[in-house]
């Protein structure tokens, strides 16, 4: 699918041009499922869709007894997936809050995930939900060799995404964010599984970004020349690599990805690849992700900073 043309403004909305999903997210945000199944439905055998449209849609439900509701009226495949989505939204947030209700609610979440798997034995998805709460009890199972750090962490779940959908996305951010320094990781493990799942993936996958991804999620600005990591040539090579062999398929995306074509363009800049970084801005159109940017600044500023070094327009202040 192609982005639009950008006119003059970011379009920050996760949905980005799923215009199913958009029309979607008005109808939850005014308490009605009924479209929501439905587009969840469509999605049931596109795995890439499926995790995009029900996780955008959690973080629209997750503030309502909309699931709960859904759920009780129509327990479909697509409610019990929603109801997981948003108990594991609830009990992240509570978790990261301390709020007393953490325990509670992750047991919750952990039921909601269960049932989940059980109504779509065949979806990754409810699987992929509960790898995102690991980081809260820190599962050590071994890791495979071939990873110099050898970093313990939930690789039994995560291997069992893998023999649902051996290049689910979702699933290689959620397991690769585990061994993120903020989640009780460490820099060194969390870089050397990104090469490792990276290196797994095909040319063309959007896998190959994990090692970027995990470069800003180190970016440390009190480092003498934090700025200047992105042009070492081991960076500036990855980067183009992924031009050239992903880039070209995201033609074929059913919505633009937006979030990893942001990671592919700051790093395209960061490297004073500003030409190709061009072609990438142009991919996303109008559509913006507030990562990687925000790991720098504000945004909307250190996008229209990238977006200017490729001699791109930007919005105007207001």
């Amino acid at each position: 699918m192609a982005a639009e043309l950008f006119e003059g403004h970011y379009v920050w909305h996760p949905a980005a041009d799923d215009r199913v999903l958009a029309s979607v997210c008005v109808d939850v945000r005014v308490g009605r499922y009924r479209y929501a199944s439905e587009a969840l439905a469509e999605s049931r055998t596109d795995h890439a869709l499926r995790a995009h449209r029900s996780l955008v849609l959690a973080s629209e439900a997750a503030g309502t007894d909309l699931v709960e509701r859904w759920l009780a009226e129509e327990p479909t495949p697509e409610a019990t997936l929603m109801w997981a989505r948003v108990a594991v939204q609830r009990a992240l947030r509570a978790a990261d809050a301390r709020d007393e209700r953490a325990e509670a609610l992750e047991r919750i979440a952990l039921t909601a995930c269960d049932r989940a798997a059980a109504m779509a034995p065949e979806d990754p998805t409810p699987w992929v939900a509960k790898l995102a709460m690991a980081r809260l009890h820190r599962p050590s199972d071994p890791a495979p060799r071939g990873l110099l750090t050898a970093p313990a962490g939930p690789w039994r779940l995560f291997a069992h995404v893998l023999s649902l959908d051996p290049w689910h996305r979702e699933g290689h951010h959620r397991f690769l964010s585990f061994f993120f320094t903020r989640h009780g990781g460490s820099v060194n493990a969390a870089w050397d599984v990104a090469a490792f799942l990276s290196q797994r993936a095909p040319a063309d996958s959007a896998l190959r970004l994990l090692p970027l991804v995990a470069l800003v999620e180190s970016y440390n600005p009190t480092q003498l020349l934090a700025d200047r990591v992105w042009e070492e040539p081991q960076w500036r090579s990855t980067a183009l690599a992924i031009y050239r062999n992903w880039l070209p398929a995201v033609a074929r995306y059913r919505f633009t990805p937006v979030l990893d074509l942001a990671y592919l363009a700051h790093a395209l800049v960061m490297a004073r690849r500003e030409f190709e970084a061009r072609a990438v801005f142009t991919a996303m159109g109008p559509y913006a992700s507030r990562m990687p940017w925000s790991a720098f600044g504000d945004p909307a500023e250190q996008l229209s900073r990238a977006r200017r070094a490729c001699g791109l327009p930007v919005p105007r202040p207001d």
